[in-house]
């Protein structure tokens, strides 16, 4: 892997994320309620997607009552919801590649939003398939070090499925193909394992430094934007910040 540190950026980001903690559950309802009508179940068992889903919510602290009575709004004949999963590609400041992976009801109100924050950035809104030609599509589940034997854990790992380990000063970071993502995190979740972070991630082959102050803050402001807008699920980047 590249060295990327997952820590590193847990860390910087996990205070925000503690405060819009509201805002991210919302998020993740929407993509439960994607998953159990793309999928035609509320049994994770049966969808693999929403398997995935719930993974990422437990990740993130959503109590499973909360995960719970959304499936069963998504079931529920009465529901009205109706999202489409609708991804931009372009280029921020100094070349970086961004994809924004949303959901959502109206395009023509989603679109130009994510327009409007690539321009006023210092970056650009391109064609699909600009970028995402250099990411690679990859579970991966973030597990904090503690006093964890490292052998461990990657022999743990790779028994229940994993693809590759990168073991980090603070954690450990285990990659899965993103078919095997949701049975490698029940295995793992039945060893005792616990962790910072997991979802299907769009993973940069290779990462872009930028010096430049101006385009230091452009890059932040335009990712803390996109985060923050309501039908932006996630932000995927290969600046290494």
């Amino acid at each position: 892997m590249s060295g990327h540190s997952k820590w590193h950026n847990i860390q910087k980001t996990k205070g925000a994320a503690d405060a819009k903690r509201s805002a991210a559950f919302t998020k993740i309802a929407k993509e439960i309620i994607v998953a159990v009508k793309t999928g035609g179940s509320g049994d994770p068992a049966n969808n693999s997607r929403l398997a995935t889903v719930i993974a990422k919510a437990r990740a993130n602290n959503m109590p499973n009552d909360n995960i719970k009575r959304t499936i069963e709004k998504a079931l529920g004949s009465g529901s009205t919801d109706s999202y489409e999963a609708v991804t931009y590609e372009g280029y921020g400041p100094g070349g970086v590649a961004v994809i924004v992976e949303a959901l959502t009801d109206n395009r023509n109100r989603t679109a130009p939003e994510v327009r409007h924050i690539f321009d006023k950035y210092g970056g650009n809104l391109g064609a699909t398939g600009c970028v995402s030609w250099s990411f690679d599509q990859k579970g991966v589940l973030v597990i904090e070090r503690e006093d964890l034997d490292e052998d461990t854990v990657m022999m743990d790992a790779l028994d229940c499925g994993a693809a590759d380990f990168e073991p980090e000063e603070e954690v450990f970071t285990v990659y899965t193909a993103p078919e095997d993502f949701a049975a490698v995190v029940s295995a793992l979740e039945d060893k005792g394992y616990t962790f910072l972070s997991a979802r299907v991630e769009m993973v940069p082959q290779n990462y872009v430094s930028l010096t430049d102050e101006g385009d230091i803050k452009n890059m932040e402001k335009l990712i803390d934007l996109m985060e923050d807008n309501d039908d932006v699920q996630n932000v995927w980047h290969n600046w290494e910040d």
